[in-house]
């Protein structure tokens, strides 16, 4: 019933929130909806704790380890959202952005993507779990061309062009998986459910199950924003409103990531972990290293944020195409810890935006005078996503990068050495850009003062968790990075 209720809260919340005019009220209804999600998923991540799995609805959902991880960030996230929502896009209405009962389909439309994203992490059958990231889309497309202008339209455009025609060949992918899996001997049962899936999956046809990662792998890579396939990714996260950003680089990306290593889990019992692990690694270093140039050289701070998304998720993947302890461990943890620092970076973007009305990088100086608070949270932010000690993301990303040194695989040694050269480039031209927005003489003269309470209450509920886990990692957090090693390496 839990699981249950963790989908249930957000469609209600969507349900209610569209019948809602004011959003004086709508905001409080939004966020209170998310906080019982939060509060469902706690609870959750305590049977997990204790059971490891889960399952309902005779097998139709399903829970272990590597879903509660993906559910945590998802409401983490989206309650953060939600309550910098309520500050940021009030900002919006007051200086006549949209009219105030557009505001109830913003509100739906956000409510049922945490749905949906849910539903990915929850659902035990893998044809679910390909309508379900393909729902996602359909309820983002929207939100991405929320304020109706042409450059937000032709990013909606490109968005659901991009992801959909990736999601069709994840079709192709997931029907392959079935036909693979009818040469395993045995009885199946629910022929698509994973925990069926996973019994029988060394007998699977070894050549079909191949061919079904490589399209499972570019489709849900798509969506992930692997590249070479991630030019929907910068348009897209530009165009949104901020909290929609935050949640597109924070949570869909990953959720993409889940489908994907639930995939090369079966692919791994199939024919060996080498082939999908080292499938993971190339479009792993290849995103990392196609960030690099357009983090130097970047003049719009969300592209910048875009582009930086593209290269965290090319560490993720490098994390598990590695396959040893420190890897996999290292990949999820760096998941969560991508999640939430890049969440806030993307709140303070949309502060920054708020007061200068530009996305140009060049014509904002000096925000630490006019956005003080702000300001302090970006440069905590900048040094904690680029892997400064003693921030959370340096320790994920040590973990990922001595995982590939220790592994006594030539091509990871390399690919290891490719990955440490590129993070120090990254980590220069990401400060130099920061750092001309906080530092200097303001260019305009501006009102000193943050937006309003909700967006300064959000920042500071991520930062708490930031700051936590740069100085140790919480137990429960710990127990399920653990299980989700054996669960991929299927111990």
């Amino acid at each position: 019933m839990e699981i249950l209720g963790l989908l249930l809260v957000p469609i209600i919340t969507a349900g209610i929130c569209v019948f809602i005019a004011k959003h004086s009220i709508s905001k409080y209804v939004s966020i209170a909806g998310s906080f019982i999600t939060l509060i469902y998923n706690l609870i959750l991540n305590c049977a997990i704790y204790s059971n490891q799995t889960l399952e309902g609805f005779h097998g139709f959902f399903y829970l272990d380890s590597l879903s509660i991880l993906s559910t945590q960030i998802v409401t983490l996230v989206g309650f953060a959202a939600a309550l910098y929502s309520a500050g940021y896009m009030e900002a919006e209405l007051h200086e006549g952005e949209f009219p105030e009962k557009r505001l109830r389909w913003y509100y739906f439309l956000f409510h049922m993507f945490i749905f949906t994203m849910l539903l990915v992490c929850v659902t035990n059958n893998l044809g679910i779990m390909w309508v379900a990231i393909e729902a996602t889309t359909l309820s983002t497309t929207f939100l991405v061309g929320f304020y109706n202008k042409k450059s937000h339209q032709e990013a909606a455009w490109k968005y659901i062009i991009i992801c959909t025609v990736g999601i069709t060949l994840a079709l192709f992918g997931v029907i392959l998986t079935f036909h693979s899996a009818k040469s395993a001997p045995g009885e199946i049962g629910y022929a698509l459910n994973w925990s069926n899936l996973l019994k029988v999956a060394d007998g699977f046809e070894p050549h079909l199950m191949k061919l079904a990662f490589l399209f499972i792998l570019v489709g849900y890579g798509t969506k992930a924003g692997l590249a070479p396939m991630h030019t929907w990714l910068p348009d897209a996260h530009s165009q949104a409103p901020s909290p929609i950003s935050a949640l597109f680089s924070g949570v869909l990306l990953n959720c993409s990531m889940y489908g994907i290593i639930r995939y090369h889990i079966l692919t791994s019992k199939c024919v060996g972990p080498a082939y999908s692990g080292t499938l993971l690694m190339i479009f792993g270093l290849i995103s990392v290293v196609v960030s690099i140039p357009f983090i130097m050289i970047q003049k719009d701070y969300k592209r910048l944020l875009a582009f930086s998304s593209i290269e965290h998720i090319g560490i993720i993947a490098l994390g598990f195409g590695f396959g040893g302890m420190y890897g996999i461990y290292g990949a999820e943890l760096h998941a969560f810890n991508h999640a939430i620092v890049k969440s806030l970076l993307f709140f303070c973007a949309g502060n920054l935006f708020l007061k200068y009305k530009t996305r140009d990088m060049g014509n904002i100086t000096g925000a630490m005078k006019t956005l003080p608070v702000t300001s302090v949270m970006l440069i905590i932010g900048a040094f904690a996503i680029t892997g400064t000690p003693p921030f959370n993301i340096f320790t994920s990303e040590f973990m990922v990068l001595a995982d590939g040194f220790l592994s006594g695989n030539l091509l990871s040694i390399v690919f290891s050495a490719i990955l440490l050269v590129s993070i120090i480039l990254i980590f220069i031209g990401f400060i130099y850009n920061m750092f001309k927005m906080i530092f200097g003489v303001p260019a305009v003269i501006a009102k000193q003062g943050e937006a309003n309470k909700f967006t300064v209450a959000a920042m500071s509920f991520l930062l708490f968790f930031i700051l936590v886990v740069s100085l140790y990692v919480p137990p429960l957090l710990s127990k399920i990075l653990h299980n989700i090693y054996d669960i991929v390496r299927n111990v």
